[in-house]
């Protein structure tokens, strides 16, 4: 934030009003469409630049258009445009915390599990992932003994009990199995450990469930507790960029033209990939983002973040238009959604942690830490390919990339999985 932000005064009053049907609906579709792509882009630049009685301006017309229930992109369009808002009124401090502490008083704990537990369900792409995810574990630690997964965030407990299931089905059965699930949110955590407990029970598979509540980035190599002799592998499903947040608001306002080419070195990212290697797994897995959020300036990561997040919401509408799910579900999963816009936008320095980097800057980061990439399992992405036929001809796609795969929406690159040895 500029030097000039903390003697401003509040005389802006922001319009975010309810959308008018009329005007909305003047428009074709196509039409409005460009039209809200032009008002966010011009929005983004006045909220950039502090021009803030312009950008007030625009929000007003963008919630003219926009609607949270209109078609894809009136509903992207209205999460972009809250994200701006929300990054006009931080520099207001006092306004902000009575707003944002409103927010956090109002969080229902039912409304978030169930937003967890739709996610996966909602997408087919996790599907995909976690096909490939398991089919690759399993194949690497069929034959171990003392497994330990290290799961960096996800807790899902889809993911690992079919791991478990599958796991049971060894040529020596039932491995011990030790599952470390890292965050924090404790409820999920609770919830995990509660599914996998029952599920190794039903397997007769010796278990152990270590939940670590903390984040990635407070993670130590001590709380993990690897043992000797345990086959060690860690996975992170959408959570591993959270490390790559670092002060750099001094730089958004010196940098003029960022090399896009270039892999900036990030000392916490580089020092975590340190500690992994340091325990020798046989496995590391990655799921990421495909798309370069991790911009210095705004401007430039509003712009990626319209492209990624518009594929990411005609996703959303055809999957909803096919499946049982409820409108509510789709609110609620855009509600997820919603806040990766939220924070990537009105976020600076180390509170932005929506930093999503292209696989090609992860293979640099990765190489410097002294990892290779591995093969994801042949028949896994098999699977992963029968998944997607099995939905038919609605848009998704898998590619092969190396170092792992991608998943796509119409020709869009929208998530990576990859694999990393020692």
């Amino acid at each position: 934030m500029n030097s000039s932000s903390t003697t401003m005064k509040p005389d802006v009053t922001l319009s975010l009003t309810l959308p008018s049907p009329d005007l909305a609906h003047s428009f074709k579709p196509e039409e409005r469409g460009v039209k809200l792509i032009k008002l966010l882009l011009t929005c983004a630049k006045h909220a950039s630049s502090g021009d803030l009685h312009r950008a007030d301006t625009c929000l007003h017309r963008i919630s003219q258009l926009a609607s949270v229930t209109g078609d894809s992109m009136q509903r992207l369009a209205a999460r972009f445009a809250t994200a701006l808002a929300n990054r006009i009124i931080r520099r207001w401090p006092g306004l902000y915390s009575a707003l944002n502490h409103s927010e956090r008083m109002s969080t229902d704990l039912g409304w978030a599990r169930q937003a967890h537990s739709t996610f996966p369900k909602s997408f087919p792409f996790m599907s995909f992932a976690y096909a490939v995810l398991t089919q690759t574990l399993v194949h690497a630690m069929s034959w171990d003994r003392v497994i330990h997964i290290v799961d960096l965030g996800s807790g899902d407990p889809q993911l690992w009990a079919s791991f478990l299931q599958k796991l049971s089905n060894g040529p020596m059965g039932p491995p011990h199995v030790k599952v470390t699930c890292v965050s924090a949110n404790k409820v999920l955590l609770d919830d995990l450990g509660t599914v996998l407990l029952k599920e190794a029970k039903s397997l007769d598979m010796p278990f152990q469930y270590n939940p670590l509540n903390v984040t990635l980035i407070d993670l130590t190599q001590a709380m993990l507790d690897v043992g000797p002799g345990e086959a060690l592998a860690f996975v992170s499903i959408l959570n591993f960029h959270v490390l790559l947040a670092e002060d750099d608001c001094v730089d958004m306002h010196f940098t003029v033209n960022e090399n896009n080419d270039e892999t900036k070195e990030n000392n916490k990212m580089a020092e975590f990939l340190k500690m992994l290697r340091s325990m020798s797994p046989k496995l590391v897995l990655l799921v990421e983002q495909e798309s370069d959020h991790n911009l210095t300036r705004l401007v430039d990561r509003f712009v990626e973040g319209l492209h990624y997040y518009s594929a990411i919401f005609d996703s959303i509408d055809t999957t909803f238009t096919i499946g049982e799910f409820s409108s509510d579900d789709r609110i609620r999963l855009e509600d997820m959604v919603g806040q990766e816009i939220l924070n990537m936008v009105a976020c600076e320095g180390l509170e932005r942690v929506e930093r999503h980097e292209r696989i090609a800057r992860w293979v640099v980061r990765f190489s410097r830490a002294g990892f290779k990439p591995a093969n994801l399992w042949l028949a896994a992405m098999e699977e992963a390919q029968q998944i997607i036929e099995s939905l038919g001809p609605i848009g998704y796609k898998v590619v092969t990339h190396r170092p792992g795969l991608m998943i796509c929406w119409h020709d869009r690159p929208i998530y990576t999985v990859s694999a990393w040895i020692v």
